[in-house]
């Protein structure tokens, strides 16, 4: 999913100088954006008390929206670097194609992931027949110097692995959890899952005391360590954490986000995660004269053009503002 906000602002982040390294309840609220003509999405991440949780560097909650009579997601053709894009559904259909020729259908509780390396571009809409409503997150991971300028791929995984305990139903999509690993590839040491949670549920649900972690609910009604979480809110909570305590006052769902806290400082900006002014100059100029993004086929309409770079230099700083 592409960053659509015409005046997109620059992010700063990474670097482990802001880690909080004990267990803390920091309630984020969402900055509504709007996604196309019928979309609107609550953004987690990056956040204005905190820019990410390991290497999750971005996340948009929507839905669920009735988009019966609506064309629902549309998102043109836009470039992605130095990033994976993970797109999660609770309801409804995303048809995603990318530039290596990547054409795939992603369902609920299926894995879209796609890896940007050193350049991609990307479209997703509602297939024009397409189920009465959407829900779902979408969600970037930034990758490390290592990584990000490998060859660009996506993943298609409709089967993932679970987690399961009495009231809990939980699917790990990217990374660990509780000895359970997705077939997703990551390249941080990373968690991403999505927890279903039945009226009643009261359980402890075992973390990594040297991750960093966060909760994104998406429908019902939990109280996390003791503090209720609204459906669009995220409850950043720290490191230093065993277990992490649920109760479930609704049917429920969540996401749960957590990674070793990320050390490298990066630039964010627009679709781009890179690491210096002259990267994201040089990026937003490639994609303006349609050089290294490649070109996505079979999308009925042109690509995004990139919004205006702010004045000045994009400086690296820390992981909060």
């Amino acid at each position: 999913m592409s960053n659509l906000d015409r005046q997109a602002a620059l992010s700063v982040c990474g670097g482990r100088g802001f880690v909080v390294a004990e267990p803390v309840r920091e309630l984020l609220s969402p900055r509504r954006v709007q996604l196309g003509e019928s979309t609107e999405v609550r953004r987690l991440l990056p956040n204005l008390g905190r820019r990410m949780v390991g290497a999750w560097a971005f996340v948009d909650h929507y839905g669920p929206d009735d988009i019966a009579d609506e064309p629902g997601m549309q998102v043109p053709p836009h470039p992605h670097m130095g990033l994976q894009t993970v797109s999660w559904l609770h309801e409804g259909e995303v048809l995603h194609r990318d530039s290596t020729g990547s054409l795939a259908t992603i369902r609920p509780r299926e894995l879209g992931l796609m890896t940007s390396g050193r350049a991609i571009s990307h479209s997703e809409e509602s297939p024009r027949t397409h189920a009465r409503f959407l829900h779902g997150a979408q969600l970037w991971v930034a990758l490390p110097d290592a990584h990000r300028n490998m060859e660009p791929h996506f993943q298609h995984h409709t089967e993932l692995p679970t987690v399961t305990a009495p009231g809990l139903n939980a699917t790990v999509i990217l990374g660990a959890l509780d000895g359970v690993t997705s077939p997703g590839t990551a390249y941080t040491p990373i968690t991403g899952a999505d927890l279903t949670l039945a009226r009643g549920a009261e359980l402890g649900l075992p973390l990594d005391p040297d991750f960093e972690y966060a909760v994104l609910s998406m429908s019902g009604e939990v109280h996390v360590d003791g503090v209720p979480v609204l459906p669009g809110s995220m409850l950043y909570l720290g490191c230093g954490r065993t277990e992490l305590p649920l109760r479930a006052e609704s049917d429920a769902g969540l996401m749960l986000l957590g990674g070793e806290p990320f050390e490298e400082e990066l630039i964010m900006w627009w679709n781009f995660i890179g690491r210096s002014n002259e990267e994201i100059v040089q990026a937003r100029s490639d994609w303006m004269e349609g050089a290294r993004f490649g070109e996505v086929k079979g999308y009925d309409g042109g690509p995004l053009a990139a919004p205006e770079l702010p004045p000045g230099q994009l400086k690296k700083r820390g992981r909060v503002r």
